[in-house]
């Protein structure tokens, strides 16, 4: 399987402030010496030993992720946030492109939709688009924000061909098993896991973490234990999200605390605050492998969700 990011935020897309952009080339040009411009490898060599929080960006796209595998007729996305955009430029760049999407939701936040009146696919009349939830209303939920005064392109008139899956119980795409739990985040929302091949995938945004999460009884064993990777909301720092209690949204050490329980190989940090600087988050995921050690956790390697980021198990 290859997971691809196209939007790693939460609740609103932020772009790289101007001001954030100034202070990364004031970081950068203080740590140049004459010897790092001396040459074109200098240069590059220069370049790349920067910290990644200068050198490239978190990304400001909300939620969506890809996943391709062997014996699928198209990609399986995970909601439909502003980097869905992205994700459609880039099919549409393809020969040949995709003709199948299977778009699964989360939940319907506005973060978690917003991109979809942008995916250029939907407005081509040879596409097919299957849109999965387990929550009734799935047609209504994704038409009401493609009305007027929303937004002047009705869903309907999206020339692709639409499938609405009411999902109610563990189902194939392909050669993919898909599998579904409920979480703890207001008005709900869905982790999935996918499985193929004897690997596993579990994507689970918008959740806060409970104590019930932690106990190994047979529904939360069944679903997360041994995962080859888990996408998992991260997004605060522990003081934040001790003021935000009941918000829907983990620290960074419950995460960590969580995979390491069930036995996780890899956690991904995700679903990022949109008031974090990348400077914040890329330190949130060195708490995070600071909080591994000092928790003598092993077998668990932490990394974190950025724009661009590519996966292959």
């Amino acid at each position: 399987m290859k997971i691809q990011f196209w939007g790693v935020r939460g609740s609103i897309p932020s772009p790289v402030s101007p001001s954030e952009i100034r202070d990364k080339i004031s970081a950068i040009i203080e740590q140049i010496l004459p010897q790092d411009i001396a040459s074109p490898g200098a240069r590059e060599k220069f370049l790349s030993a920067l910290p990644p929080w200068l050198y490239g960006t978190v990304g400001g796209n909300t939620p969506c992720v890809s996943v391709s595998a062997e014996g699928l007729d198209g990609p399986v996305i995970f909601d439909c946030g502003s980097g869905l955009r992205d994700l459609g430029i880039c099919y549409n760049s393809k020969k040949p492109s995709p003709k199948k999407y299977h778009i699964v939701f989360s939940h319907f936040h506005w973060d978690h939709l917003q991109g979809l009146p942008f995916f250029d696919p939907a407005y081509n009349s040879s596409i097919s688009i299957d849109f999965y939830s387990p929550k009734q209303g799935l047609k209504e939920f994704l038409s009401c924000q493609m009305q007027s005064p929303y937004f002047p392109v009705t869903l309907e008139s999206m020339a692709c061909k639409k499938n609405y899956i009411l999902i109610d119980s563990p189902f194939s795409i392909g050669q993919v098993s898909v599998d579904f739990k409920k979480m703890n985040h207001p008005g709900d929302s869905y982790s999935y896991k996918l499985t193929h091949n004897g690997k596993k995938v579990i994507y689970a945004t918008d959740t806060e973490l409970t104590e019930n999460d932690l106990i190994k009884n047979n529904e939360n064993v069944n679903f997360f234990q041994n995962a080859d990777i888990i996408i998992l909301d991260a997004q605060y720092t522990m003081a934040e999200a001790q003021e935000k209690n009941n918000w829907g949204h983990n620290a960074f050490n419950k995460t960590v605390d969580f995979a390491a329980a069930f036995g996780i190989k890899r956690l991904i940090l995700f679903h990022h605050d949109p008031a974090y600087s990348d400077q914040k988050i890329y330190s949130i995921l060195q708490s995070a492998q600071l909080y591994k050690q000092e928790m003598k956790i092993k077998d668990l390697e932490i990394g974190l969700a950025y724009e661009g980021l590519e996966i292959t198990i």
